[in-house]
């Protein structure tokens, strides 16, 4: 049955009537002024309609609420509430992202997950693809972050043919140190085989990264964290890859990871249209302030002010807690972008780099939809529906006023 809800577009800040039929946007027409008129002033009592958008495509979640996917205990379903509980952050695509881990540990992560997008199909709309963040990275304090040493590796193909037969050929991103010699050839096949892959954790050179963009990488994953917390002032590997037109960034922009004048800076440098919000949302997210041990053998620690870190300190930062609607609204405020290239960051941009569908509001584009309420300065935007192939999944449409 057609779906028919009236909503504020992202991108002209028109007031419009939005129709969809299947899993498919038929029209976004502009409310003609008197109508227009008649829903401001509606607003002004019954409260104003949500903006509508793409939905957000956030390429590195690690997990939430408890579970992690790096996990040899996770099993399919858990893999679809975790899914499920995306739905209130207005993300309709995402990454579910595997970190530094037991080969053990690793496949068995992959398999459920590829599983899960066999025999569920809440999860197959979902997941276009895994990020598999490491094996392959440095064992240097620093660059390798809350990572495990014991399990970091130099990069190794069969290794990685071996994981990504675990997970069904589902690994889309590949997250990986480039400094060790063999990086550049091992980046060259890994990009041959259609993953895109991406520099993070590093201690690199200017030469290996170099190296590593000539071969075909072409993301840096969360620039400006996994690194030294001591860096030379020039030439290093964060100025390196902001001056590399070829490389995307993804930044978290939680308002932890990065200061605002960071943010600023990597905004101008990169250009928004080179530039990847992602959440990166540790398993422990969702859930409360206190120390919890992990299955890697670390134990974090959620701090009042939201921030994930290594427990016993309050500086190393091992995941985020919050989703990737703050960074949207947070990108805005630090970068001085507007909302519709704020929403890009998150939703057409991410899709682009690794040839996912994504939402939009021309007509047969897919029905992947984010409504929200927001204001200029706002640290968040409050999701008041998402919809997924056609579906609303979280909250209600406003259909009249």
């Amino acid at each position: 049955m057609p779906t028919e809800f009236l909503a504020r577009r992202y991108d002209t800040a028109q007031f419009a009537r939005i129709r969809l039929d299947g899993d498919r946007v038929v029209s976004a027409t502009a409310l003609a002024d008197d109508e227009a008129t008649r829903v401001n002033a509606a607003a002004k009592s019954a409260g104003p309609l949500p903006w509508v958008s793409p939905g957000f495509v956030d390429v590195q979640v690690n997990g939430w609420g408890g579970q992690e996917f790096s996990s040899e205990e996770i099993t399919p379903e858990q893999v679809a509430q975790i899914t499920r509980e995306h739905f209130p952050f207005g993300v309709t695509s995402y990454c579910p992202t595997l970190t530094t881990h037991s080969y053990a540990c690793l496949a068995h992560g992959l398999a459920a997950i590829h599983q899960a997008c066999e025999t569920i199909p809440e999860v197959a709309a979902y997941v276009p693809g895994i990020h598999l963040e490491g094996p392959f990275f440095s064992t240097e304090d620093g660059p390798r972050g809350a990572h495990p040493k014991e399990h970091c590796q130099r990069p190794d193909w069969n290794a990685f043919c071996r994981l990504q037969d675990a997970a069904g050929g589902r690994i889309r991103i590949l997250t990986m140190s480039v400094e060790f010699d063999e990086s550049a050839e091992f980046v060259a096949k890994v990009t041959a085989s259609g993953v895109c892959v991406s520099i993070g954790h590093t201690g690199a050179d200017s030469a290996h990264i170099r190296a590593a963009v000539d071969a075909g990488a072409r993301m840096s994953t969360h620039l400006g964290n996994g690194a030294h917390r001591m860096l030379r002032r020039h030439p290093n590997y964060i100025w390196d890859q902001l001056a590399e037109d070829r490389l995307t960034a993804s930044l978290i922009v939680d308002g932890h990871h990065l200061p605002p004048e960071v943010v600023k800076s990597m905004v101008r440098a990169k250009t928004p249209e080179r530039i990847v919000l992602v959440s990166d949302v540790s398993g422990l997210a969702g859930k409360p302030v206190g120390r919890y041990a992990m299955t890697s053998g670390l134990e974090l620690e959620i701090l009042p002010d939201g921030r994930l870190v290594i427990a016993g300190q309050d500086q190393l930062l091992a995941g985020a807690s919050l989703p990737i609607q703050y960074g949207i609204a947070n990108v805005m405020r630090f970068a001085g972008v507007d909302l519709p290239t704020a929403v890009a960051m998150a939703s057409t941009t991410p899709a682009r780099i690794i040839d996912a569908p994504c939402g939009g509001l021309r007509p047969g584009d897919l029905a992947d939809l984010a409504l929200f309420h927001w204001s200029p300065g706002d640290t968040t935007l409050e999701i008041a529906a998402t919809i997924s192939h056609g579906k609303v999944v979280y909250g209600k449409l406003s259909t009249a006023v």
